[in-house]
């Protein structure tokens, strides 16, 4: 063989091995990323080649799928109830995504998570049984929600305190996911993306707004704590009229015949003064209400439940003022109806947090558990005294005070108004909120409750949280105790 046909013999076999080299990158380490481009159509076919697994409440399925017709796309997901469990369920459309539980479990529902498949499935890549997602949602709980929130925008959560299951997650406008669930669902789509109403906003979860007076309780909890009163039924050194610190702004409080002057802590929740729980919040100081709030929840960028939600705010970096302001909920501190729920619920369960869940397992096509979410994994975040007299405070606020649309007959419930301003100089209609617990003392049955309406079409002289946000938390207590 002379010289020259015995280097491009060479050649040749070089580029044969790179060639085989380069295929056997492409299949065995490049082929899943491909598989999961969002661009590729097989990865959508594959989804919805068989019925998707269900989302599960009370043993009852609350999502399907139906056989579709002059598509590659074998199934399209239907919902029961659609509107009713939006807030929960979220969509899953094959023309625009997934979101919500339908999400973040997608894996699972169409069948392809590697955790249904057994060694040789998951060589071959084979499509398994899909999985089902078992919530901790209670249906009456929800359908009260629901129902008495009505044409109201605003949302609603209920927990269990001892165990941290969300009995309730309900955001109206609403939706029915079934609308836009398929290929050629455009008009259906482009009205709810541009409903100024927003209806595909989870309220309960992502959008955090001025709690106003149900903040309150947070520091009442860093008073009590910090020792700067030794209870709850301690005279505070509370002026009234009570001018913010270093300014000539008088803050006045929504009852003027009130009797807020050195009020008690209890006193204070009662008719919701201003004066008390600002000067409060100044006199304890950012650093410390901060502490207190983030120990119950507010600044976490990380709360999964396990859809996560938007961090609810306590701010930084503020004046005296400011600091002051943030005592009545209002500044730069915003919340979200579930943080406000797991405020209550920390004060119902002796001062302690059970992490708050909607989903309690996920199961393959046999019943055998993938992820189960622990009831009652707690964490101490104020001490039993200080649970127990805000309690107490909480519960004249529903006998005597700004809460009396709460009361459920024979039952214990505490709760707390917030009417919080909204817009420049309070120019726009206040967001109402009531945040609440209930018990029965026959069963042991109880609930936390945290209720906001963004707008509810009242005049503004008529938004108040005892008129418009109590009742449905009242509803919603109700039927948490049957």
């Amino acid at each position: 063989m002379n010289k020259t046909i015995r280097r491009t013999s060479v050649f040749v076999l070089i580029l044969v091995l790179a060639l085989l080299g380069r295929a056997t990158w492409v299949q065995a380490y490049e082929g899943k990323a491909l598989a999961d481009d969002k661009k590729n159509r097989r990865q959508t076919i594959a989804q919805y080649a068989q019925p998707l697994g269900n989302i599960v409440v009370a043993g009852s399925p609350v999502t399907g799928s139906k056989r579709t017709e002059g598509t590659d796309l074998a199934y399209q997901r239907t919902y029961t109830d659609g509107e009713l469990y939006a807030a929960v369920t979220g969509y899953s459309s094959q023309a625009y995504g997934a979101t919500q539980l339908e999400g973040i479990y997608s894996d699972v529902l169409d069948g392809t998570d590697d955790r249904l498949k057994n060694p040789l499935d998951a060589i071959t890549r084979k499509q398994q049984e899909p999985g089902t997602v078992v919530t901790t949602i209670d249906p009456a709980v929800q359908k009260a929600a629901y129902e008495a929130l009505g044409n109201k925008k605003g949302a609603a959560v209920a927990v269990d305190p001892a165990t941290g299951r969300i009995l309730a997650m309900v955001s109206t406008p609403s939706y029915d996911p079934s609308k836009i669930a398929g290929t050629t669902d455009g008009d259906a789509w482009k009205a709810l993306t541009t409903d100024e109403d927003k209806p595909l906003v989870n309220r309960a979860l992502r959008q955090p707004l001025p709690p106003g007076s149900t903040f309150k309780l947070v520091v009442a909890a860093a008073a009590l704590e910090d020792g700067l009163y030794g209870s709850v039924d301690t005279a505070t050194k509370s002026p009234d009229p009570y001018t913010l610190p270093n300014t000539r702004t008088v803050l006045k409080n929504e009852n003027a015949s009130a009797p807020c002057e050195n009020a008690t802590i209890r006193t204070a929740l009662r008719y919701s003064c201003n004066n008390v729980f600002a000067k409060m919040a100044a006199d304890l100081g950012q650093d410390k209400v901060k502490a207190m709030a983030e120990k119950f929840g507010f600044n976490d960028t990380e709360l999964d439940v396990p859809v996560r939600a938007y961090a609810s705010v306590y701010p930084s970096k503020m004046d005296k003022a400011q600091t002051a302001l943030t005592g009545i909920g209002q500044f730069d501190v915003t919340a979200t109806p579930l943080q406000m729920a797991m405020v209550s619920a920390v004060i119902a369960h002796d001062g302690l947090l059970a992490a708050p869940h909607m989903v309690s397992q996920v199961v393959d096509s046999d019943g055998d558990a993938l992820t189960s979410y622990k009831d009652g994994d707690t964490e101490r975040i104020v001490s039993s005294s200080t649970a127990e007299q805000l309690r107490s405070a909480m519960v004249t606020v529903v006998e005597k005070g700004t809460g009396t649309n709460a009361a459920i007959s024979g039952a214990e419930v505490g709760g707390k108004t917030g009417t919080a301003q909204h817009g420049e100089n309070n120019s726009k209609t206040p967001y109402a909120w009531f945040t609440s617990y209930a018990k029965d003392p026959a069963t042991g049955k109880q609930v936390a409750v945290a209720v906001m309406i963004e707008d509810s079409g009242a005049a503004r002289s008529e938004v108040s949280g005892n008129g418009l946000a109590a009742p449905v938390a009242q509803k919603m207590m109700a039927a948490a105790l049957k």
